[in-house]
């Protein structure tokens, strides 16, 4: 068991040491540059086509609005990486390490828009009607021949393994293991029940889950945001010299603040990078099985969408994290990942802050749970075909009830080998798109408010509504 371990663990090491930093960081800089900056140009643009589609009609296996592929997709990216993730940044790279996880969501919302054009420029419409669409598709149209076949096929595997079922197992535990601490609950019920709740919304299928992930995501969102803004007012003293270490840090390790000592500006890179590619997920080929199933005119209409994912989960959900821990203290008592959160909490809210953050550990993997089903039954019909369904959703519930109560070291370990392999076949397929998505781009900027997109339906639904109040 020690020498499987060792063995997941050093390819682990390798993958998501600097190599991924290079890999991934490098990848959203050029993108950003060949698509001439849409995350600061366009990025009003996405927003719009979000909250234009709320209550634009349930979805349904031919897909769904942008709204709810991206509330999807938020319920992928958002877990107990917003919360442990910035502790551990910071634990490890001190304030200056929060800069960091900013500039790489920054270059990830680039190559999140990447994959959602590509998502949907490749997506397919299967016999029974249903619409699939992800990083297997694109590879594929991208390399139409043998090596794109096994290259899509690879991913479809890794997908499987190292996050759909993964993500079961792990958050499944992670559910479990919140339970029994606070609750003493013993792990095999609390896997049960995560199991029952799992069923229950899959066999509704694209349906109920879409309809419970635009529940859950606002709610499980707002809950920690309006605890976290508490907290942080609680300790609005210390804003201005939390903000100020953030930015001085990520440059300079000259002087100390607040007892972070020794650090350098190389620690604050590498741990800040490393939990913002981790916290967004950009670039790992998770979330553009969402984002095909939007309802859109343009593909480029769903990638300016996708990019506001990155918004909600980094620069306003894993900042408010960030200013928890730093204004509050909390860091001073060196508890381990989402333990300094907890302690910020408790200081402010007294027991009640441990209930606040079991309510949303539990949210925040449940909902990962979902996104990680809906993501891995897209691969899974691909491999083994449509009727494969009520064999994967068996797996699922079993890893969920299983995961509960395993020791999970080794699929910590197989996650991370299986999501840094996932990573590379992924950036191959993308670069091997890019020729296809910047003339898309070009023909989507070129076309203005004349060509047929939803951005522009939009637009003159506006236009026409104002002009009728007039």
């Amino acid at each position: 068991m020690d020498a499987v371990l060792n063995f997941f663990y050093t390819i682990s090491g390798v993958l998501w040491g600097n190599l991924f930093m290079f890999v991934l960081v490098g990848t959203g800089i050029c993108f950003t540059i060949l698509f001439k900056f849409p995350q600061i140009r366009r990025i009003g643009d996405g927003f719009r086509l979000t909250f234009g589609s709320v209550g634009n009609g349930a979805a349904d296996k031919t897909g769904m609005s942008s709204w709810q592929s991206l509330a999807t997709a938020v319920a992928g990216q958002v877990g107990t990486g917003n919360i442990a993730g910035p502790a551990t940044a910071i634990m490890s790279g001190g304030p200056g390490a929060v800069f960091w996880v900013w500039i790489a969501a920054l270059f990830g919302q680039a190559t999140n828009f990447a994959e959602a054009t590509a998502a949907q420029w490749s997506k397919e419409h299967l016999d029974d009607g249903s619409t699939v669409g992800g990083p297997a598709f694109y590879i594929r149209k991208a390399f139409p021949n043998a090596f794109g076949k096994a290259l899509g096929g690879t991913f479809s595997v890794l997908i499987l393994f190292g996050f759909a079922m993964a993500a079961a197992m792990i958050q499944g535990n992670t559910i479990a293991d919140a339970m029994r601490a606070s609750y003493n609950v013993n792990v095999w019920i609390s896997g049960v029940v995560v199991a029952i709740f799992l069923l229950l919304v899959v066999v509704g299928g694209v349906k109920r889950i879409a309809s419970t992930v635009t529940t859950m995501v606002p709610i499980m969102a707002g809950i920690y945001l309006i605890c976290a803004l508490i907290v942080i007012i609680r300790y609005g003293g210390e804003i201005g010299g939390a903000i100020g270490a953030i930015f001085k840090f990520a440059f300079s390790s000259d002087a100390a603040w607040g007892g972070f000592v020794g650090i350098s500006v190389r620690e604050a890179m590498r741990f800040g990078v490393a939990r913002g590619l981790f916290s967004n997920e950009a670039g790992t080929g998770s979330t553009p099985h969402a984002h095909a199933m939007a309802k859109v005119k343009h593909p480029c209409d769903q990638g300016l969408v996708a990019m506001c994912s990155i918004v909600i989960d980094t620069f306003i959900i894993l900042t408010m994290s960030s200013l928890v821990i730093l204004t509050s203290g909390a860091y001073e008592t060196e508890e381990p990942g989402i333990g300094v959160v907890t302690a910020a909490f408790h200081n402010v809210f007294g027991g009640a802050g441990n209930v606040i953050i079991s309510v949303c550990i539990v949210l925040f993997c449940f909902s990962t749970i979902l996104a990680g089903y809906f993501y891995g039954e897209v691969n899974f019909r691909k491999l083994f075909g449509a009727r494969s369904t009520n064999v994967y959703i068996a797996l699922m519930v079993l890893c969920a009830i299983f995961g509960a109560a395993a020791p999970v070291p080794l699929v910590w370990a197989i996650c991370d080998v299986g999501n840094g392999l996932m990573v590379f076949v992924n950036i191959i397929g993308l670069w091997g798109s890019l020729p296809a998505l910047l003339k898309l781009w070009k023909e989507y900027e070129k076309g203005g408010t004349t060509l047929d997109t939803t951005l522009n339906d939009y637009r003159r639904a506006k236009a026409e509504k104002a002009m009728a109040k007039k």
